[in-house]
């Protein structure tokens, strides 16, 4: 490289930490601009808990003893996680319907920090959405109880998973680009939720579902989580089981390694 290009490194990353700072600023100022549906975004997982508490947590056992509500959390915590990338995909894909994602193209920009900026805003979004989770939990008795550093370990995994589901609805925004098609990845979403352990025990189910839910991506975080917070309902003799908090770290960085430059490309590719 040459004495030149050494010199203009760094003043290109400033740049590119500069614009994507702007750009998540941005996203956070819609947010300002239409609070309602920042607060629903918020609730709607509160209002799961309660559903799954309290209407059907009577009917639920957990494996080797424990209060439902305990075992459910954590599964709640992972979903909340899920249900943001919704929104990711409403976000991108509106962007790139009305025109101003070709505006931002034209603009002297890194192309990626386009992409970063509504990274880094989703994640900070579902970060208080996780936080009020977490306030929920405690109001109805959830507690975790291996200690503060387990638990931040484990809120960590839950941003980790966050932050790639981030980029693969990025990239699925940018591939079907029309926002009225968040649908089809509603009718993805759900699935991947609920053939998870996020609600149930995978042993309570047919030994194909239990085998796809034991490696389901979500799953890997749940257990993590479940087994960091010192929550019932963790533990099993499968290799996913036994090897949970590996696999909530090996499966969110293989997602962003897949999907975070299939996002990028497909950014660059726009209007081609």
């Amino acid at each position: 490289m040459s004495t030149t290009g050494v010199r203009l490194a760094p003043q290109r990353l400033r740049w590119a930490v500069a614009d994507t700072v702007t750009l998540t600023g941005r996203a956070l100022a819609h947010w300002r601009r239409q609070p309602g549906q920042f607060v629903v975004g918020l609730l709607f997982p509160v209002l799961m808990v309660l559903m799954f508490g309290y209407l059907f947590g009577g009917a639920m056992s957990v494996p080797g003893g424990g209060d439902y509500r305990e075992f459910l959390l954590p599964g709640m915590f992972a979903m909340t996680m899920l249900f943001g990338i919704e929104s990711t995909y409403t976000a991108v894909a509106t962007d790139t319907a009305r025109g101003v994602t070709d505006r931002f193209r034209s603009l002297p920009m890194t192309p990626s920090v386009v992409l970063t900026g509504r990274a880094a805003a989703d994640l900070l979004h579902c970060a208080a959405a996780l936080a009020v989770m977490l306030a929920c939990g405690v109001a109805v008795g959830w507690q975790w109880r291996a200690g503060a550093p387990a638990a931040l370990t484990a809120v960590g995994l839950l941003l980790l998973l966050r932050f790639a589901l981030i980029w693969v609805g990025i990239h699925l925004a940018l591939v079907l680009r029309a926002p009225g098609s968040v649908v089809v990845l509603q009718i993805l979403v759900w699935p991947v939720g609920f053939t998870s352990n996020a609600f149930v025990s995978p042993d309570t189910m047919p030994g194909w579902l239990a085998a796809v839910a034991g490696y389901n991506p979500l799953s890997a975080t749940v257990a993590a989580c479940r087994e960091l917070f010192g929550n019932p309902g963790w533990g099993g003799e499968s290799f996913a089981a036994q090897h949970a908090v590996a696999l909530a770290v090996a499966w969110p960085l293989l997602l962003t390694a897949v999907f975070g430059p299939l996002a990028v490309r497909r950014y660059r590719r726009l209007g081609r």
